[in-house]
This record gives structure tokens, C-alpha cells and sequence, in this order.
């Protein structure tokens, strides 16, 4: 049986005098999720709080999943400096059907249940949504940081942002859950639920909000559109190669944040590095426990032997994807990694061979302009991870 572990979270809000006491006993509490499929991928910042709800469901307490289909149409303006662009309901539909194999890569499915908030948000009438927006003030919604960073630079505020955090609260209150969990960029929205709730005369919700996962880059939170993400769906030596490239700085906060190891491992990882020991030894670890998470074990070491034979031995990984072409034209480079998906477009796939991320059977390409024979046996490699060979 798991333990709560209080010292995994940023901030406990709560009514109860004894959290722990609620938390610990053996009444089921019910604890709600949110995500809005605004993207296709899940990735290590989610597994933050996908961890810890796994635990809970470990300690007997059943997860509310709520796929925000309706909201992600209005678009979460939480850390946003300028109103986000809609989605269609297409796209949000193509999003939202990856979410679940995702989320039960760490939640039990037995001990959870998926719900849409279109299916009660689209329900309500112009009278209800008037109503709820009565039980808000102006005042109140600028108090948020976003808000009123905007408000002061006078830089446009959609009135229809304002509703965001309303009906993520009124999810709460549909749903009528114990506790929500979100990440310290949600505390706004969640304390929207504890209004709301109280407002309709339920006993409000306790908050639980877990730290913001930095990304790749060691600075920004971890977020797609930035491309400094790591993504659940990631091949597993993908994610170990992408892993392997944390900075040093946040090995402790990785293992702290996305593993289940304990006080004392990490405590000894710390006093490791401390000590002097090469990050690189450590990190290999870190990148096997958080493969063996979202794969398996025996994933987690096939991708550990790989990453030491390209990466340490400079050899060619086993499994290169392989590509057939059988005219032996010349090939300009910047087109070919375009539509091989070894680059998102040409601007960046210039910018790896400016950097000289670009070898051709281990030369190195400095010319963008570059042509080359697509022979048999011809390997590309770009960045550190990524190779294609040509076949016949």
C-alpha cells in the first residue's frame, strides 16, 4: 500500500484540520484531473501529476480524468501573454483520441473514469452561464497574474478567457469531486472549483498542486510548442536520448518529479553528485527508470545499451529507420530532410547544418546547398538521435 507523500507537493488547500488524516484513511476520496487535448501529445510535464495520481489510486482513492473537449475550444489562458488561437472541434476530437492510452500508461483504468466536460458544459443555457458569471467579479479575475500583466500592458484580454477558469470550476461542481490536482500554474483555476463549490453549497475541494516540470532546456516549462518536451508516446530510445540531454542542474528534480524513487534514493543521488560522480553515470539511471515507466524494463535496457554504443562507442544504433530509392539523382539536402521528418522545415534544417548536427556516412555537411547520390548503404544522420539509411 503507497503512502501520501506531502512533500512531493507545492501547496496542500484544504478545510479538513487534518489533510493527512482524510488522505490516509480508508474512505475513498474522489480526485479530479483535467487536460485539454490542445495538442496531440501528453508528455513528462503531465506525467508530474500522472505519477502522483497513480499513487493515490495505489492508496484506494478513485481518479476523475476530465478530457476538457469543450474548454480546450475556448483555450487555457494560464500562463499565456496574448489570447490563444481556437481550435476547431475537429481538431480538438483528433486530440482528445490519443489521451487515453497515454494517461493509462500510469493510472489504473479500473480506478478511473473519463469524462468530457462538453457532455454538462455544452448543456448549459445563456441564463446559466449569466448566472455563473455573476458569482465572479472583474476584480477577482485580475487578480490573476496572467490577467493582469495583460491588463496593464494593455495588451487585449478576450472576454471569453474570463469564462475559462469558470467553467474549469464548474467542472468541480458537476462532478462534485474531493480533490483536484493540477500543476502551481493551475492555482487559479482550482480555487475556481472551491468557490464555485461553495457557492452551490458543497463542502469545496481540496487543492493539491505539484511543481512545474522544467524542460530540455532547463529553463522553460516543459511545453510542445517550445519543443523542449519529452513525450509519453516517445520511442523508448528516443525518450532515453532525450533524457541523457537534461541539464545536469535538474537530475535531482527529475528523480524527484517523474520517478517513484524514494527520500532516501534521491537523497543519495544528491549526495552522489555532490561527491563528485560523473552526472552522465547518474542520468543513465534517471533515463532507465523513466523508460521502464511509460514502456517496460526490458525496453528501458535495450535503449540503455543503444545510447551507450552510439552515443560512447559512436556506432550505428540497430534499428535506423531505412528508406528505398532506387534513382540515384542527385538529392539536396535541405529538401530531403524535410520530407524524411528529420527537420520541421527547411529554416530548421538549415540552422543543424549551420550548427554542423548534419554527416553524410560520418562526413559532416556544411553546405545547405549541398547535393548528395542517395547510394545503397548511405547513412544521414542529424542531431544525435536521429539516422536514416538508404536501401536499394
Amino acid at each position: 500500500m503507497a503512502n501520501f507523500e506531502s512533500h512531493r507537493f507545492e501547496y496542500i488547500i484544504t478545510d479538513h484540520p487534518s489533510f493527512e488524516s482524510v488522505i490516509n484513511s480508508t474512505k475513498p476520496q474522489t480526485i479530479k484531473w483535467g487536460a485539454d487535448p490542445s495538442a496531440p501529445d501528453l508528455h513528462l510535464g503531465h506525467a508530474v501529476i500522472l505519477n502522483q495520481l497513480s499513487r493515490l489510486q495505489q492508496m484506494g482513492h478513485h481518479v476523475h480524468f476530465v478530457i476538457g473537449d469543450f474548454t480546450a475550444r475556448i483555450g487555457d489562458p494560464t500562463g499565456k501573454s496574448s489570447t490563444r488561437p481556437a481550435l476547431t472541434e475537429a481538431e480538438v476530437k483528433s486530440n482528445a483520441t490519443t489521451y487515453l492510452s497515454q494517461v493509462f500508461k500510469c493510472l489504473d483504468e479500473s480506478k478511473t473514469t473519463v469524462h468530457y466536460n462538453s457532455e454538462w458544459l455544452n448543456t448549459l443555457s445563456p441564463t446559466d452561464i449569466i448566472s455563473l458569471c455573476a458569482k465572479v467579479t472583474v476584480a477577482r479575475m485580475l487578480e490573476r497574474d496572467d490577467f493582469s500583466k495583460r491588463f496593464k500592458g494593455n495588451t487585449p484580454i478576450g472576454i471569453h478567457e474570463f469564462l475559462y477558469p469558470l467553467l474549469q470550476g464548474y467542472d468541480s461542481v458537476h462532478l462534485k469531486n474531493d480533490i483536484e490536482i493540477g500543476g502551481t500554474d493551475q492555482t487559479f483555476n482550482l480555487l475556481m472549483g472551491r468557490h464555485l463549490q461553495k457557492e452551490a453549497g458543497l463542502r469545496p475541494q481540496s487543492v493539491l498542486t505539484m511543481p512545474i516540470l522544467e524542460g530540455l532546456d532547463g529553463t522553460q516549462k516543459m511545453s510542445k510548442s517550445l519543443n523542449n518536451h519529452i513525450a509519453i508516446l516517445d520511442s523508448p530510445n528516443d525518450m532515453f536520448g532525450k533524457c541523457m540531454s537534461i541539464p545536469d542542474t535538474l537530475i535531482i528534480r527529475y528523480l524527484s518529479l517523474i520517478t517513484h524513487a524514494s527520500p532516501t534514493d534521491i537523497q543519495a543521488t544528491k549526495q552522489q553528485l555532490d561527491e563528485g560522480i560523473n552526472p552522465r553515470t547518474v542520468k543513465l539511471d534517471l533515463a532507465t527508470r523513466i523508460v521502464s515507466t511509460f514502456h517496460c524494463a526490458s525496453d528501458a535496457t535495450s535503449a540503455r545499451d543503444n545510447f551507450i554504443n552510439v552515443f560512447s562507442n559512436h556506432a550505428i544504433p540497430n534499428d535506423v529507420p531505412e528508406l528505398s530509392i532506387q534513382n540515384q539523382d542527385p538529392l539536396p539536402i535541405l529538401q530531403f530532410m524535410c520530407d524524411q521528418h528529420l527537420a520541421p522545415s527547411k529554416k530548421e534544417a538549415r540552422r543543424l547544418i549551420d550548427q554542423g548536427a548534419v554527416s553524410i556516412n560520418n562526413t559532416r555537411i556544411q553546405d545547405p546547398n549541398h547535393q548528395f547520390i542517395p547510394e545503397p548503404n548511405t547513412i544521414i544522420k542529424v542531431g544525435k538521435r536521429k539516422f536514416l539509411k538508404i536501401t536499394p
